[in-house]
């Protein structure tokens, strides 16, 4: 039977992660002393790696896909030696895009990246870093932060480069961002050998589909509903439908049944806007996957 390897995150994005494939149909179990899960399908064969390891095992083969960060395939530099296979934004905390920014002290005198040359500067993205600010122009000593990156400026290094969702963290450190490197967000990557299998690519592109239907769903609800004939257009007028709402009669005659799929953050106010309209009946349910 052939097999794909493939690699999921431990560490901050280990459940979010677990709890996406499962909600895109692969029932996952996780021995955490093995580090190797477990996926009721028997075509994957899967490891639990730091996404920080993740790119370069699967730029070398070792694995033929993976899901990582941006931000670590930068550092690992492999960006030309794998495939993007899908653009996944989630996080621990949320679907936000996940920024790495340059900040010195609030009342420090540096203004620009230029400011820095020849300082100190702590980051976990050494070459990264390393790179960026060498298209800046800049020269700096850089040097490996193994964690309370935001607590050592000013008072150790002069600036850090660090990974943050909102920015509050370096707010509270009393910090301030003069540059934004990149955002990063979840990758999920193909060995170029494996993408260049038919057989590899069409399931690594399955899942991915599976997958993204799964990201999808989070920020979408389904509603059910019934309207007489004469409210059809009002009703209809306030859905903000995929495509077009489904319609169905009802056996009367003169009530028909509307279904349609909408933003969960739109749907408090929807749902008032649908009574108003006459519908009637009106029914929430939560969704697995929305394939687009």
């Amino acid at each position: 039977m052939p097999e794909l390897r493939i690699g999921l995150p431990k560490g901050s994005l280990q459940d979010a992660t677990v709890a996406m494939f499962e909600k895109a149909g692969f029932r996952i179990s996780v021995d955490e002393r093995q580090y190797k899960p477990h996926i009721d399908d028997e075509e994957l064969w899967s490891v639990l790696l730091r996404a920080q390891e993740m790119p370069t095992y699967v730029a070398d083969g070792v694995l033929d896909c993976g899901l990582t960060g941006l931000d670590w395939i930068k550092e690992r530099g492999v960006e030309d030696q794998v495939v993007e296979v899908a653009d996944l934004i989630y996080a621990k905390r949320g679907m936000r895009p996940y920024k790495w920014v340059l900040a010195v002290a609030e009342d420090s005198d540096y203004q620009k990246v230029q400011d820095l040359q020849g300082k100190r500067i702590a980051t976990e993205l050494v070459n990264a870093a390393a790179r960026w600010l060498q298209s800046q122009g800049v020269t700096a000593n850089i040097e490996y932060s193994w964690g309370a990156t935001e607590a050592k400026c000013p008072s150790l290094v002069d600036a850090i480069i660090e990974g943050t969702e909102t920015g509050s963290t370096i707010r509270a450190n009393n910090l301030r961002i003069i540059a934004v490197l990149f955002e990063s967000t979840t990758k999920f990557i193909a060995n170029k050998d494996a993408w260049a299998d038919p057989w590899k690519r069409q399931k690594i592109e399955n899942i991915a589909m599976l997958v993204r239907g799964a990201l999808a769903a989070e920020e979408k609800v389904g509603l059910k509903m019934n309207c007489q004939r004469s409210d059809l257009d009002a009703v209809c007028a306030q859905l903000p439908a995929l495509k077009n709402p489904t319609i169905s009669p009802l056996a009367d005659g003169e009530w028909v049944a509307v279904e349609t799929i909408v933003d969960k953050r739109t749907v408090r106010d929807l749902i008032l806007r649908l009574k108003a309209a006459g519908a009637q009946g009106i029914i929430e349910y939560p969704l697995n996957k929305v394939i687009l």
